[in-house]
């Protein structure tokens, strides 16, 4: 898997392509724990529009950064899902437990 990252006004944004599984969970969770919780990790973005499969791997990775930043006091939400990646989100009840954003926009605009 290849994880793209970007800095969009002052929102980090981690961009997963193909599948999020046992196997690849831990690249991912990896790229996370370097952005660390400094002024330059305040907000993070995870755009999963390339993310083609979701396992319970892969949600452990967004539940542990949710946990992490919360206790961090730091900002933390998911755009862009396709719809059978957003509907495992919504049978697990992951979309009571993460923001989640239709598009980079309005996750952006949210952050500022």
């Amino acid at each position: 898997m290849d994880i793209v990252k970007t800095e969009q006004r002052g929102v980090i944004i981690l961009a997963p392509d193909g599948r999020l599984d046992s196997n690849s969970a831990p690249s991912l969770e990896q790229e996370i724990g370097t952005i660390g919780f400094g002024s330059d990790g305040h907000h993070l973005l995870l755009d999963l529009s390339k993310v083609e499969y979701i396992s319970s791997a892969g949600l452990r990775v967004v539940l542990k950064t949710v946990k992490e930043r919360q206790s961090a006091s730091k900002s933390f939400a998911v755009s862009n899902m396709q719809d059978h990646v957003r509907e495992v989100f919504e049978i697990s009840g992951f979309d009571s437990y993460v923001t989640i954003f239709p598009d980079t926009a309005a996750a952006l605009a949210s952050f500022e």
